[in-house]
């Protein structure tokens, strides 16, 4: 155990050391600044904890104003960035940590004496395989069966899940407030005067889809509606438009690398040129200037060709609805317009850049078909993985790799070698493992006919996070105990429950050192941003020639809730499963969660940009699936006090049943307030009178846009307005 611990102890310092390091050196700072690239020097990760918590209490009284004492140059830094940050993650960090904390201070000082003193052999209920015998004798474990001692496990079972339902109370309601600081803002955002119409009836004969939008809005709304814009099939305008960008940074580029060319050889230059056959490694060599100016050329009339064609038509059953008044918005999205299910469906419109348009004219039959569809594949998809990743579990051990790649045993025998593998090479498997799957799991949600982006990330969150539960929590456990029982089982079939349910702590030290990994190189990397900042400068050094080019390269991304959240929601229930079984473990979560909260509000401030806005939609979710790790701790303690046969197992059976009735609770209370907006909260004044062509400009489609425009559909929308100007 002490070499091993020893060599944990080594890797971690040594990734801290280098994330610590890279972020204190401003490389962080000055590559991924905080918007303007001043590179002022406070990039790094620890230098900005107090700013960090003064901007935490910030963000309780929706942004500083109030007199709440806080630095307005702070504010000014809390970004848009940061804010949808703490709206959507605020509550997950500060209610596991309310959860762990105040879960430790009772379950540490309590259990592990307890457990400690217990009786009875090692090494019959080991929760380390053989590699930490010392962490069983503070295990639930260590325990003898129908022991009177069990009953300080009860209680502590108690004590987790009444903290949790405290802490989780109380982050609903504080992410609530948040949401409704940031609807009240008196600035304009577009998405706030719109709403989403879908599953538009056919039109009356001699009657446009423009035209019935606008007559039915108008004669519901008379005083507010301003105007309509009806969704098109953009595929083929889409194409050409693609298309064309792609020449014009191409031809930017031509023209940048021949000004270059005549400051390294003749003053006259030398012109570029490429090959236009396939992959530009065949065909005939033209002037690259010349021969993209040709092709913009004749792109451009085409696009404005099919631009007209694609508005006239090409409209599909769904529009966008502006109102002079985000409170009638606010309204219709909630309203019911039709007495069919399947017509004119009315929703809060998203923000124009995360409009999935290719989605929004789907019908209701065709949705819920496409739902169902879906979700049979994502089961599949959770089914078919626990095999390799069962596998995974079994083999990457150091005794199976002796087995199966008998070449490695003098390499693996060496001490330093051996530690980190035997206590990191299954972790690092499972994760390199899992990193194949989001992006399919976001195909699928997309399938589904979601309108939004920030739907589809949620929805792809949730299919994670039970595939992670299932496949990681679940798979890891229930594979390994099988491989290692299988003989016992193939003598006694009957003896398979029992044998599974008191196998379940020998996978605490994989989960322990899991958790462990996660935050220290995780966090590590997270904060050095090495990866992103080699790649920029490759970037940089290769293949970046213009200003655009420059800035794509530069670019960190957003926070990638799709994959962080169901992350973080896996380990909680990793910690909240082994909490009681193994306390030990508690305090590993605290950090991890500790760590992740200034991690993270850091990265929110100074690095990630957000692709889009949701204003706190993703709390809900969150808060489901903490109650859903919730209950899957109860019922493992149900089943593991079982396999303990204490006879007083009974008296857990209210938990899960407490657990359902708070998050009906919850969910009757707080849910609908982040489906749609409350009226009291958009009835707050604007500065000044919204611009309303702005506002419907924002919402075209790029391939709509041109600066070239006769066609009566946007007409009165498009004329002498910029698209970089005030929306008031």
């Amino acid at each position: 155990m002490c070499d091993r611990g020893w060599g944990a102890c080594v890797l971690i310092y040594v990734v801290v050391a280098e994330g610590g390091w890279c972020s204190g050196v401003c490389g962080v700072c000055v590559v991924f600044g905080d918007g303007d690239g001043d590179g002022d020097g406070t990039g790094g990760p620890w230098c900005v904890f107090w700013s960090m918590m003064e901007i935490g209490l910030c963000m309780r009284c929706g942004g500083g104003s109030g007199g709440c004492g806080c630095s307005e140059a702070l504010i000014c830094r809390c970004s848009e960035a940061s804010f949808f940050f703490v709206k959507a993650s605020f509550g997950l960090y500060f209610s596991v940590l309310g959860i762990l904390v105040l879960a430790g201070l009772v379950l540490l000082p309590v259990l592990l004496p307890v457990a400690a003193t217990g009786k009875i052999a090692v090494d019959k209920n080991s929760t380390s395989k053989g590699a930490f015998t010392e962490l069983d004798r503070l295990s639930m474990g260590h325990v003898k069966e129908t022991s009177s001692r069990l009953w300080a496990f009860v209680i502590a079972t108690y004590w987790v899940s009444f903290v949790a339902y405290f802490s989780l109370w109380k982050a609903y309601k504080h992410v609530s407030d948040l949401r409704a600081a940031a609807l009240r803002s008196p600035e304009v955002r577009p998405e706030q005067f719109t709403v989403l119409v879908r599953d538009i009836p056919p039109p009356s004969r001699g009657q446009t889809r423009k035209e019935q939008v606008d007559t039915d809005f108008k004669e519901i709304y008379p005083e507010s509606f301003y105007r309509s814009m009806v969704v098109t099939e953009n595929k083929k305008v889409n194409e050409i438009w693609v298309e064309l960008e792609g020449y014009k940074k191409k031809l930017a580029r031509a023209e940048v690398v021949y000004a270059e060319s005549k400051n390294v050889g003749k003053p006259e230059g030398t012109r570029p040129t490429n090959k236009i056959g396939f992959l530009g490694l065949t065909g005939k060599q033209v002037d690259t200037i010349e021969y993209l100016n040709e092709k913009i050329n004749e792109l451009t009339p085409k696009l404005e060709a099919e631009q007209k064609v694609t508005l006239r038509e090409k409209q599909q059953d769904a529009a966008l609805v502006f109102f002079s008044s985000r409170v009638t918005a606010a309204s219709a999205a909630q309203s019911l317009h039709a007495r069919m299910v399947e017509t004119w469906t009315v929703m809060d419109a998203p923000e124009a850049r995360q409009l999935i348009w290719t989605n929004i004219p789907k019908s209701f039959y065709e949705r819920q078909i496409r739902q169902c569809v879906v979700y049979v594949i994502v089961f599949l998809t959770i089914f078919f993985y626990m095999i390799p990743i069962g596998f995974i579990s079994a083999f990457t051990t150091l005794d199976n790799l002796k087995k199966l790649l008998p070449f490695l045993k003098p390499v693996i025998n060496q001490n330093v070698i051996k530690t980190v593998l035997q206590a990191y090479l299954p972790q690092i498997a499972l994760i390199v493992f899992l990193a194949m799957l989001p992006k399919f799991l976001l195909f699928l949600s997309k399938a589904e006919g979601i309108p939004s982006k920030s739907h589809a990330t949620r929805a792809t969150s949730g299919k994670y996070f039970y595939f992670s539960v299932l496949n990681v929590f679940i798979g890891v456990t229930v594979g390994g105990t099988l491989f290692s029982t299988f003989k016992d089982i193939e003598k006694n079939p009957n003896s398979i429950v029992s044998l599974l349910a008191s196998s379940l702590p020998a996978n605490a030290t994989f989960f322990l050192t899991y958790v462990a990994l996660q935050f220290f190189v995780g966090y590590g990397l997270q904060l050095s941003q090495i990866v992103p900042l080699i790649i920029y400068h490759l970037k940089r050094r290769y293949l970046c020639k213009t200003e655009v080019e420059l800035k794509e390269a530069w670019a960190p991304g957003d926070l990638g809730y799709e994959t962080r959240i169901p992350g973080d929601m896996l380990i909680l229930t990793i910690v909240l499963c082994y909490s009681v079984i193994a306390p030990v473990i508690v305090p590993f979560g605290v950090i991890y969660f500790g760590l992740g909260w200034l991690v993270l509000r850091n990265q929110a401030l100074k690095v990630y940009v957000p692709s889009y806005e949701s204003y706190g939609r993703m709390w809900p979710h969150i808060h489901t699936r903490i109650l859903a790790a919730l209950i899957l701790y109860q019922v493992t303690m149900f089943g593991y006090f079982g396999v303990k046969k204490f006879h007083f197992t009974p008296i857990l059976i209210p938990l899960p049943i407490l657990s359902f009735i708070f998050a009906f609770i919850c969910r009757n209370r707080f849910y609908r307030f982040f489906q749609c907006t409350a009226l009291e909260v958009a009835c707050r004044e604007l500065k000044e009178a919204p611009n309303m062509e702005l506002v419907f400009r924002s919402f075209i489609p790029p391939c709509l846009s041109a600066e070239k425009s006769n066609d009566d559909h946007f007409a009165d929308a498009l004329p002498n307005v910029s698209r970089s100007g005030s929306f008031a």
